[in-house]
């Protein structure tokens, strides 16, 4: 009979079978050097995502760092998003077949989401509260032009300006900090706290994206949250999208509904409605990404009752649909597609 491990033994024993655990649950990577790279959570091909298959210079194998939404972790919170799990005993019993551990008790996975759960994101919360805070409205703003220029006219008290934040390049440092204007997006669980901002990096000369590796960044804490937008009307049905731009295409087209972003494919398939929730409609992106996740959060809502009715654009997202076809052409699209799937006249 094998022995009874400690969640973090599992996560030492992951990370020492960092490049098998790699290959079995993001085969769309690659390694590069004493690395893995991958595209997100999801396991979706690309680079943002790196894993660190060896240990060295005081750092763990295992320990993970999504470039896209300054994200990291070790091993098991990679599998907890990878497997879009609803607790973490969920998680650790994958884990525990990975690693042919004997089951770990409920009171030892208890313990880790009382104290580390609770505490592991408190300064990075801090840090994005206090981000938000320092931004105005971003009516008037940098912010407010690049969003016009999408097309987009669906603004709200989640999103602000702020003409100078910080970001980490790849030849900054403590000693060259690099500084953007930025649109932020606040984001906040079903309480109305805030847990995160989403900072998208502006070029201060053209008006449009900051052209850095990685110009869309997350502070905080996103898993099961969202950058929401009330219309204060139809309580019960919500639209839930995406990136922030493809969010607020469909809420430009359609603003009598209530919007949450989820900011990427991966935590699209993630997000936790409100309890007063019965109907979400996903708009998600016309690629591969897209259907994963919203066929993940459709079947994760289906034991709580919540209908789930997916919204397909017709080229790659809905800023697109919007740029190309116009708001009013997105807007009854998009309404004889809800139509179709049993919203009321």
């Amino acid at each position: 009979m094998k022995k009874h491990v400690s969640i973090a033994e599992i996560s030492a024993d992951l990370g020492a079978r960092a490049e098998s655990f790699c290959r079995a649950y993001f085969a769309e990577g690659h390694r590069q050097g004493d690395y893995w790279q991958v595209g997100d959570t999801s396991g979706a091909a690309g680079r943002s995502l790196v894993i660190r298959l060896h240990a060295g210079d005081g750092r763990k194998a295992g320990r993970w760092t999504d470039y896209a939404t300054g994200e990291f972790g070790d091993l098991i919170d990679l599998l907890h998003a990878r497997l879009g799990s609803r607790s973490l005993h969920e998680t650790l019993l994958e884990a525990e077949h990975f690693l042919g551990h004997a089951p770990l008790s409920a009171q030892r996975i208890s313990n880790r989401t009382s104290k580390g759960a609770g505490t592991a994101n408190t300064k990075r919360i801090a840090s994005a509260r206090r981000l938000f805070a320092a931004g105005r409205p971003i009516l008037g703003t940098a912010a407010a032009a690049y969003l016009h220029s999408r097309g987009i006219a669906h603004f709200g008290p989640a999103l602000r300006y702020h003409p100078r934040v910080y970001f980490r390049g790849a030849n900054t440092g403590p000693d060259q900090p690099s500084y953007a204007p930025a649109l932020l997006a606040k984001i906040t669980d079903n309480k109305g706290n805030t847990t995160g901002c989403a900072r998208t990096y502006l070029d201060p000369i053209t008006g449009g994206i900051a052209g850095l590796s990685n110009s869309k960044r997350i502070l905080g804490q996103l898993y099961g949250n969202a950058a929401r937008f009330w219309s204060g009307s139809n309580l019960e049905d919500l639209i839930v999208g995406e990136g922030l731009e493809n969010t607020l295409s469909v809420g430009t087209a359609l603003p009598e509904f209530n919007l949450a972003s989820c900011l990427t494919a991966t935590h699209l398939g993630l997000f936790i409605p409100s309890s007063g929730i019965k109907r979400i409609w996903i708009a998600r992106d016309n690629d591969a990404a897209g259907e994963r996740a919203a066929h993940t959060l459709a079947s994760k809502l289906a034991s709580s009752g919540i209908e789930c009715e997916c919204l397909v654009p017709k080229l790659n997202d809905f800023n697109e649909d919007l740029l190309a076809f116009g708001k009013d052409r997105l807007r009854d699209t998009l309404l004889s597609a809800m139509k179709m799937e049993g919203l009321p006249n």
